[in-house]
């Protein structure tokens, strides 16, 4: 029989923030304005508490116990704690919505790197293998969840790798240092969350839609290496978010992985820790041709768009229409690419789960 949570339903909008809204361990939303909306009932069918007080004590013993390939959402509730596991949600494991009890207090976290030795193989962990948790199912949610890979400065170290399709996190953080977020061949949304980093700290093919979030930079060569498709219309999107980083830190915006690599950014705040020039073509002109980097009606002191290199197009106010969240999540990463109409907002809103 399943458990029950009521709780007050918060709705949070969408917010502008300035530089000093934000420090590198800072708790969202920061600068938001929080709604109070009718109170709602969600239901779960799995407690993780450390104390014993649930149905397991380990996440990772949740994530196993989720059915395979279910139509069905498999709720699960983690109560605050720390948890030091190396997380894998397997792609059979469809549909699992994760709720934290809160943001600061609910932490998923462990301490590989790319040039660790896994002591299971002899050999170094490499970048992709570093992460702290991996999620290869497809339609996974997470609400109040703090993802990081504690590591520190010892190069690429991946606190979250998304492989499965329809990802959505809300009211999240992802904290680490270089590679700190990868997204694969595959689509997601993340609403009023907080990603911070070094180099790259933003990386991979994926076409993933940041709203109202917040990135911060410890410094580096710039925040998102993005690795497109070429066949994929849309790859980092970043709307109304906001831009901040540690005292005398400077990074770019971007810098292709791949010859192909999308990113755009608008309406969002850049402080002065974006460098003049903003973007970098990784060493190689070629990628001036093919890069496909945009920006539209951004503001701060990082912004100025008349500094970026000829090759950064400058939005029309035409085509900024196009960038809608169900416009660029309604394709699959498929050649040709196929229309399924995803929509974000859906599971968010089935599920009703409190923001904290």
């Amino acid at each position: 029989m399943k458990n029950t949570i009521t709780s007050a339903l918060l709705a949070l909008t969408f917010f502008a923030c300035t530089k000093a809204d934000i420090t590198a361990d800072q708790a969202l939303p920061a600068g938001g304005t929080i709604a109070q909306t009718p109170s709602a009932v969600v239901a779960y069918n799995i407690v993780v508490a450390k104390d014993g007080s649930g149905n397991y004590s380990s996440v990772q013993q949740a994530f196993n116990a989720v059915p395979n390939n279910s139509s069905s959402r498999t709720v699960i509730f983690i109560k605050n704690g720390v948890y030091k596991e190396v997380l894998t949600l397997e792609s059979g494991k469809k549909n699992v919505t994760v709720i934290g009890e809160s943001v600061n207090g609910v932490k998923l976290t462990y301490d590989n790197y790319a040039s660790k030795i896994n002591p299971a193989t002899g050999a170094a962990y490499g970048t992709s293998g570093s992460s702290s948790t991996f999620i290869r199912a497809e339609g996974f949610y997470a609400v109040n969840v703090t993802f990081e890979n504690s590591s520190g400065p010892v190069g690429q170290a991946l606190a979250i790798y998304i492989s499965g399709d329809k990802a959505v996190f809300n009211n999240c953080r992802f904290l680490g240092r270089q590679d700190t977020y990868y997204g694969g061949n595959c689509r997601q949304y993340l609403r009023n969350c907080y990603l911070e980093g070094t180099t790259d700290f933003i990386f991979g093919p994926a076409t993933a839609v940041f709203e109202s979030c917040k990135l911060y930079s410890y410094g580096g060569s710039a925040i998102t290496a993005a690795s497109t498709e070429s066949y994929v219309p849309y790859g980092f999107v970043f709307l109304k978010c906001n831009i901040s980083g540690a005292s005398g830190a400077s990074t770019d915006l971007g810098r292709p992985w791949r010859p192909y690599a999308a990113v755009s950014y608008q309406n969002t705040a850049m402080s002065a820790v974006i460098k003049p020039a903003g973007w970098n073509n990784w060493g190689n002109a070629a990628n001036e041709a093919t890069a496909r980097y945009s920006e539209y009606r951004n503001n701060g002191n990082g912004s100025n768009i008349n500094a970026r290199p000829s090759w950064i197009k400058r939005l029309t106010d035409a085509e900024a229409q196009q960038y809608t969240v169900k416009n660029i999540l309604k394709t699959k990463y498929t050649n040709p690419v196929t229309t399924d109409n995803w929509d974000p907002g859906v599971v968010i809103s089935q599920t009703g789960a409190p923001v904290n």
